[in-house]
């Protein structure tokens, strides 16, 4: 006698959307292919007896044919019209998708409209019920967390990652949040103004598993010192593994000399700093006159480079100050500073955050869902600025782009002592601007969505 046969596992197809691809791109964007934290986190939240499969979309072909019996997907702004592409080829054929993310949670209504569910908030808490009701076919349309998970309880499962070729960089994430309110700003309008993060012990326990020799850990939070003593116990713990890391961090920090020093004895090799404007009156509009504290961008540079902290300090264009003389004073002053690298961009309106609701309310946006619009492209000005053209704009953040990553600027940058101390770090100083050299103009004119796709979004209701 035969006994019955087993029944089969529910599968789970985790996917990673890209931002956007051209017609017969063959490589994606070096720069942008790390690790995606969010579906590793998303592996490992789901039920072990759940088959999961994982494809990152800017690495290789989504297999769309392969049976599956539930798509989960994180969803960003820039990502949201390839993931509904994405989710209308999955739909055609049957299976239901689930998406979360920050633009889920922005824009709940019309990430609705091509989901069979959706979660607004993060997932710690809810994502093994979103299986469990779709594995028993009683799915809800919408899963809301309240409140904020504790963080820590599962590490990110990286076995999905083996294979994929992405950059030698370990991902790591300590803290979800930030505690400031810059108007421009989803993390706040997300996490509504507030931090929470995994107990240090954990993620030292993590940092060794995952560490390998001479690899870098990038601490993905949004702000690691929005809460600065939680940041420095992360710290002490580091301390004794000897590891090279760097995270993204407001310019604050360099006040504390205790911070420092300890971010100089646990290894941090660099921190990416918003700058955003040298303008008082601009940083003013954004909600960010602390970085005018003290000394502001000059002083906390000087701090910085004491503690031997290279800094990739950023920097946005647009706001009601800026004048087309705004581009030159900015590159002038971040090479003059010895920035390791720096990001030179306009200001993008997110759904959800106060700057979208200003200028909405200003009549100042050229498109009602930039992110959705067959015309848009990646680095076009989505609104209309009040001292140049939205072209100006465009072109003026192009150069400074390419005035920062020439030549004469690198040669310049890599005389300062913060950036040439070690061979190793000034090999990689010389690695980095290279490839953001290749990269000032690959991204401008991206289409988001794959521009060679030949379906039809697919409503879900």
């Amino acid at each position: 006698m035969t006994g019955a046969a087993s029944p089969r596992p529910f599968r789970l197809t985790l996917i990673h959307p890209c931002v956007g691809r051209r017609l017969g791109m063959k490589r994606y964007i070096r720069t942008w292919r790390m690790e995606p934290i969010p579906p590793a986190l998303l592996a490992a939240l789901a039920p072990p007896d759940v088959e999961t499969r994982f494809y990152d979309d800017r690495v290789e072909p989504i297999p769309f044919d392969q049976p599956t019996d539930l798509v989960a997907m994180s969803v960003e702004t820039y990502t949201a019209r390839r993931a509904y592409q994405i989710a209308s080829e999955y739909r055609r054929r049957g299976v239901p998708v689930v998406m979360g993310g920050f633009h889920a949670t922005l824009c709940p209504d019309e990430v609705s409209r091509y989901a069979d569910s959706i979660v607004v908030g993060e997932a710690e808490e809810i994502f093994a019920e979103v299986i469990d009701d779709h594995r028993h076919g009683r799915p809800l349309a919408c899963y809301r967390m309240a409140g904020r998970p504790r963080l820590g309880g599962v590490a990110p499962d990286r076995t999905i990652f083996r294979g994929k070729g992405y950059l030698p960089i370990k991902l790591v994430e300590f803290s979800r949040g930030c505690r400031f309110k810059c108007e421009f700003c989803a993390v706040q309008s997300f996490f509504g103004a507030t931090q929470n993060h995994v107990p240090p012990d954990r993620i030292a326990d993590e940092v060794r598993r995952v560490r390998r020799p001479g690899q870098m850990i990038f601490f993905i939070d949004d702000n690691i010192t929005s809460d600065l003593e939680a940041a420095k116990e992360l710290m002490r713990a580091l301390i004794p593994l000897g590891v090279r890391w760097v995270s993204q961090s407001s310019i604050t920090v360099a006040w504390d000399e205790e911070a420092l020093e300890l971010m100089r004895r646990s290894g941090c090799q660099g921190l990416l700093v918003g700058f955003e404007s040298l303008d008082p009156a601009n940083l003013a509009a954004m909600n960010k006159r602390f970085n005018l504290m003290r000394g502001g961008p000059a002083g906390a540079l000087e701090n910085f480079r004491r503690a031997g902290i290279r800094i990739y300090g950023t920097f946005i264009f647009g706001y009601d100050g800026d004048t087309p003389e705004t581009f030159g004073e900015t590159v002038r002053f971040a090479v003059e500073e010895g920035l390791y690298i720096a990001a030179f961009n306009h200001i993008t309106p997110f759904p959800g955050t106060p700057l979208y609701e200003r200028l909405a309310a200003e009549g100042r946006l050229r498109y009602d869902a930039w992110w959705l619009d067959p015309a848009y492209r990646y680095n076009e000005v989505p609104y209309r600025p009040r001292q140049m053209s939205p072209a100006e704009l465009e072109a003026g953040c192009l150069e400074a782009r390419r005035s920062f990553y020439n030549w004469p600027s690198i040669l310049r940058r890599a005389a300062a002592p913060a950036n040439r101390r070690g061979p190793f770090m000034l090999a990689n100083f010389f690695l980095i601007n290279a490839m953001h050299q290749l990269d000032v103009d690959r991204r401008s004119g991206l289409p988001l969505g794959d521009e060679g796709w030949q379906g039809s979004l697919l409503p879900a209701h």
